[in-house]
């Protein structure tokens, strides 16, 4: 019986998952392109392109077009989009070194991740099962946590951008003066800063658990 056929190269790159994908590419480009002219169309193209996030690994698991250029590809334009979001709230609000800190968080964490992934062997940065923390596998094995993290952390970026007057704003002014406004306000913020502290805390826990990974390879080649 004659075995499968592998798929070309050119089939890969037009999978559905990964032109999705060049659509989010493109539609931050276009996003940041007038984020200082039109700040509601900068956020909408935004959150459009991070919704697409799931509906592109919604498409890989039901036409079965995963692929390790897809996965690679989808976390690279996450990273670069919150990156250079977190690079312009750092130039909008002082001290702007909190955002720049995230920024070093965020991507050292999941190239962290990502390296320690191919480094054991898994074939997916999100494969926790072996991990002591009970958070890290909680995050990586319940879609609705994980979507919840998530959106709280894109969407409150986008909500400070949106709040942002002037380039001398103060974060902790705009947070107290947004709480002030009314009890409605108070509350989403609290959600949207909830499921933010979480995906850092992630962050921090899995760059140390990443990290980890990386040293016992190395213990282990000299044995």
């Amino acid at each position: 019986m004659a075995g499968k056929s592998k798929p070309k190269p050119l089939n890969v790159y037009l999978y559905i998952p990964n032109i999705i994908g060049y659509l989010r590419i493109l539609m931050n480009c276009v996003a940041f392109a007038v984020c200082f002219v039109d700040k509601k169309l900068f956020s909408l193209l935004y959150f459009i392109s991070f919704v697409c996030d799931a509906l592109d690994g919604w498409c890989a698991r039901k036409f079965n077009q995963s692929s390790t250029f897809g996965a690679v590809l989808d976390m690279v334009t996450d990273r670069v989009s919150t990156a250079c979001l977190l690079v312009i709230l750092s130039q909008v609000y002082r001290p702007g070194l909190v955002f720049l800190s995230l920024l070093a968080l965020d991507i050292s964490s999941h190239w962290l991740q990502m390296y320690s992934t191919f480094l054991v062997g898994k074939t997916s940065h999100k494969d926790v099962k072996d991990s002591s923390s009970w958070l890290f596998r909680l995050y990586y094995g319940n879609r609705m946590f994980m979507g919840y993290c998530c959106v709280s952390c894109e969407v409150l970026y986008i909500t400070l951008f949106l709040l942002a007057r002037k380039e001398t704003d103060s974060l902790i002014d705009v947070l107290v003066n947004t709480t002030t406004t009314g009890w409605i306000y108070l509350v989403l913020l609290a959600l949207l800063v909830f499921g933010w502290a979480i995906k850092q805390f992630v962050n921090v826990i899995q760059m140390k658990t990443a990290a980890d990974a990386c040293v016992l390879y190395d213990i282990n080649k000299k044995l």
